[in-house]
């Protein structure tokens, strides 16, 4: 499809001008406006992928060959065919766009190509950002009048003095039915193009009228710094409107997407690696303000799905870079009600979640304007987590001075343990929460694995299913090995795939890395590969779920842990050691097994065991010689 347009569209935008856009346009500062780009070595980058949720980073940026792909969901092109994507452009849109980045003046040929010819009609997405633009600098000329003196007077009330509004681009909506509509339609814009910009609406007689009228308002920008859409602030006791009124969804405002300051946090964002979460325009614009630069806001929606794709994309959120997502909110019922529903949220990010609570009950405007800028700062410095907050939350409502209280609060609070992501922070809070309660362990412990599993503490009276094997760390011996058998499957399978696939796959012990492997024989096993894209490809299609499907993006990218080339030697080695991790796992296990058994009351079960571990010993052995070439 992307060849296509682009043969249509070339016949209207020299070709000469389409190739010195694409050798004009840095393509890492592109994807940088939207995604944090770090070093993948080679001289390449990579980040979280734009378009679709991952949380390793499969999305690789080539700036020598100014090109871009995603090992997870396939998607690749170059600095134009990205803007298309990302943006939702037409191609001689995305060229604009680039052109006028790059200071660049297209020109434009007929069909025949015969003769230069001016600028065509822009596209969609240019006029309505146009249109916005206009209407930006026609707000911010009204909040000067004489009728704009309650937004004036709001602003000061706030502690914002007009060096602020300017900073913000706040302006006023006058107290006239079309006075915008009628200054954007003699710069040129049409009926048809303000109301689907959303800054005009037809009114009852047909007529085309403002869509906001006696409000302050705050223009709301995408992480470009385009202008979308705005809010808009009731002033008036006599508006019958909501207190805050936004602009409707339109092709460029998608309130679901959008997050008020982005366009100013997203550079301190990405270089702190935090992200501060308010509730309005006016905290977002006292926290920056008071110094706290990674504030944001939602636009007259809750915090959500797609907001959060956002954020993980600027704070590279991932296993290896975990960021900090830290919430606001007022202390009353409603704050307190909004803060467990981003609980829940919680397991979507990989980094660590906090929440800032006032003691005095004040959003962080208020805050700055009781207490200082200082105070703003000390509220996000005293962030406690999340997990903390919602633990104390739910116990709180029971009476813990009776046995019924206490049992309750467990069952209550039992399920938020079970869902903290990070599993060796369980214990710790298991124990937490017993201390808490005035409790002893075991019955809190039983409770929060009965939540994990599904089913109520003590159902059926039935004991409590014995552990299943430990599983490796991300960063353990075994671990580490299993990763690098994988990536050679995936980046070498010419020379790794007959001795990658005659290892099975019991000796793989990361439930991840398993699925990765099962993926990796469904698709026909390494040594029928050819490498490239496609078997990657492959491969990601055969994992049963998305876990495994963004690993196998970041292990076909990832170095392998050899220097130079690697050769028939080093994946044997490499082999080995991942077998002699497994063997003597279950050498241990074994052993175990073997010293609860009584040998003269069970000598035929004793000695069939011990010759299994004489068999497992010496295989061990060989392995460890044929490993001894180091990594």
């Amino acid at each position: 499809m992307y060849a296509e347009e682009v043969a249509e569209m070339a016949g209207r935008i020299r070709d000469e001008d389409i190739a010195l856009v694409r050798e004009r346009s840095s393509i890492a500062d592109v994807i940088s406006e939207v995604v944090t780009l770090k070093s993948a070595g080679g001289g390449n980058l990579k980040g979280l992928c734009p378009f679709h949720d991952e949380k390793s980073p499969s999305f690789n940026v080539s700036p020598a060959r100014n090109v871009w792909y995603c090992f997870g969901c396939g998607a690749g092109g170059d600095a134009i065919k990205f803007l298309m994507d990302a943006e939702h452009l037409s191609f001689v849109e995305s060229v604009e766009r680039l052109a006028a980045r790059a200071g660049l003046q297209l020109q434009y040929v007929e069909d025949d190509r015969s003769a230069a010819r001016p600028r065509p009609q822009q596209g969609q997405r240019q006029r309505l950002v146009a249109a916005h633009a206009a209407a930006v600098e026609f707000y911010r000329a009204q909040l000067g009048t004489a009728g704009a003196r309650p937004a004036r007077e709001f602003l000061a009330q706030r502690g914002f003095d007009r060096a602020a509004a300017e900073r913000y681009g706040c302006g006023f909506a006058p107290d006239a039915w079309d006075l915008l509509t009628k200054h954007l339609r003699q710069q040129g814009f049409s009926h048809d193009e303000l109301v689907t910009a959303g800054l005009s609406r037809p009114s009852r007689s047909g007529t085309l009228i403002d869509r906001f009228r006696r409000r302050l308002l705050w223009p709301i920008r995408d992480l470009t710094g385009d202008v979308i859409g705005f809010g808009a602030r009731k002033l008036f006791a006599d508006d019958d409107g909501p207190k805050y009124l936004n602009t409707p969804e339109t092709p460029i405002y998608k309130k679901s997407h959008v997050l008020y300051g982005i366009d100013l946090a997203k550079r301190e964002i990405a270089k702190q690696g935090k992200v501060v979460v308010v509730e309005g325009y006016t905290d977002v614009m006292a926290c920056h303000l008071a110094g706290v630069s990674t504030a944001v806001a939602t636009c007259g929606t809750a915090f959500g799905t797609d907001h959060i794709g956002v954020l993980r994309r600027l704070l590279m959120d991932t296993d290896a870079v975990a960021g900090e997502i830290i919430f606001t909110f007022d202390g009353d019922a409603a704050g307190q009600k909004a803060a467990l529903r981003a609980f829940e949220d919680d397991q979507r990010f990989v980094g660590r979640t906090f929440i800032a609570v006032s003691p005095d009950s004040m959003d962080p405007c208020e805050l700055r304007l009781a207490k200082g800028d200082l105070a703003v700062r000390d509220l996000v410095a005293r962030r406690e987590p999340l997990v903390d907050f919602a633990l104390r939350h739910v116990i709180n409502r029971y009476d813990l001075d009776t046995v019924d209280g206490r049992v309750e609060a467990m069952r209550r609070a039992a399920p938020l343990v079970a869902k903290i992501k990070d599993r060796e922070k369980r214990p710790e809070y298991v124990r937490k929460l017993a201390g808490d309660l005035g409790m002893e362990i075991e019955p809190v412990q039983r409770a929060v694995l009965a939540a994990g599993s599904g089913q109520p503490a003590g159902a059926g009276g039935s004991a409590p299913a014995r552990p299943g094997p430990a599983v490796p760390s991300v960063d353990s011996p075994q671990s580490m090995v299993e990763r690098e058998a994988l990536k050679l499957a995936l980046q070498e399978p010419v020379l790794a795939g007959p001795m990658f696939d005659a290892v099975e796959a019991r000796e793989y012990r990361h439930p991840v890395h398993q699925v990765v492997r099962a993926a990796i024989a469904a698709a026909g096993g390494a040594a029928t590969a050819a490498a490239g894209a496609v078997w990657i490809e492959q491969v990601r299609d055969a994992c049963a779920d998305l876990a495994a499907q963004a690993l196998v993006g970041e292990l076909a990218v990832e170095p392998l842990r050899i220097d130079g080339e690697p050769d028939p030697r080093y994946v044997s080695i490499t082999m080995a050691r991942l077998q002699w991790g497994s063997v003597t796992g279950r050498i241990k296990d074994l052993k175990s097994k073997i010293q609860r058994i009584n040998p003269v009351s069970n000598k035929d079960e004793y000695f069939a065991l011990f010759g299994e571990l004489l068999s497992l010993e010496q295989h061990a052995r060989a392995l460890r010689e044929q490993a001894a070439g180091g990594l």
